[in-house]
């Protein structure tokens, strides 16, 4: 993680081969009565942690933790609660387009998008590609890493264990609640879990499915689908690896 280092430590490690980075972009949104709104950012600064470990010579850059969440005005989705925040995608564009100038310019060769909000998701497939073909004659790769999020096989082991769509849903139930509670337990409010369940929609109290029956082996196993898909991803789309 590049916060928790110096300059000259960051550049003793990209000297010795660390030249590929990970941005890991997470978002700060409301996830039901039962879960804290930093899930995300928690959730992929441990993922992305893990796969720069993999990959090896690979950084952590900080976590974008302010991204789409959908309208202000009028609130829609998770700005109907207290506490999301959202920023619009021509502005987030913005924050990731500077973020690729910064690390190409200071000698990063490959820079990874890594994303585990859904909204975040087309707005980094829209610079990825654009910088990619700017940087790419320089030596420079930028690559949005979007299997980790859409296809990462969490749904389909999920059903292999008997969890229904119902029980799955798609916002603060299992998955999202498993995860979390695998790595930031004090992040989860237990006493609440068997009461917020959610609707079709979310209006009820932020939550699209049931978070009853998460736990934390549900949640290791979930995280290592996403780490291996993402390591996967990483190595085929820059040949032989960072």
């Amino acid at each position: 993680m590049i916060e928790d280092l110096t300059w000259p430590e960051i550049k003793a490690r990209m000297a010795a081969g660390a030249t590929t980075i990970i941005v890991p972009t997470g978002g700060t949104e409301q996830n039901g009565p039962h879960m804290v709104l930093g899930k995300h950012n928690y959730i992929v600064a441990y993922t992305a942690q893990q796969i720069a470990r993999r990959l090896g010579n690979t950084l952590v850059a900080p976590v974008l933790a302010y991204v789409p969440e959908g309208s202000w005005d009028p609130p829609e989705g998770h700005m109907r609660f207290p506490g999301s925040i959202s920023v619009p995608d021509p502005i987030y564009e913005g924050v990731l387009e500077s973020t690729v100038h910064s690390f190409a310019a200071e000698g990063f060769k490959a820079i990874l998008f890594l994303g585990d909000s859904g909204p975040n998701q087309h707005p980094q497939e829209v610079v990825a590609k654009k910088m990619d073909a700017e940087l790419k004659p320089r030596g420079i790769r930028v690559l949005q890493i979007g299997d980790y999020y859409g296809h990462n096989g969490q749904v389909e082991w999920l059903k292999s264990q008997g969890y229904s769509e119902a029980d799955i849903g798609v916002h603060a139930a299992i998955a999202d609640t498993s995860q979390l509670m695998a790595i930031r337990p004090d992040g989860i409010r237990t006493e609440l879990l068997q009461s917020s369940a959610g609707n079709a929609d979310g209006s009820k109290n932020g939550v699209i499915g049931d978070p009853a029956k998460a736990s934390a082996a549900v949640g290791q196993q979930l995280l290592e689908l996403k780490i291996q898909t993402a390591v996967r991803e990483i190595r085929e789309k820059l040949g032989a690896g960072p």
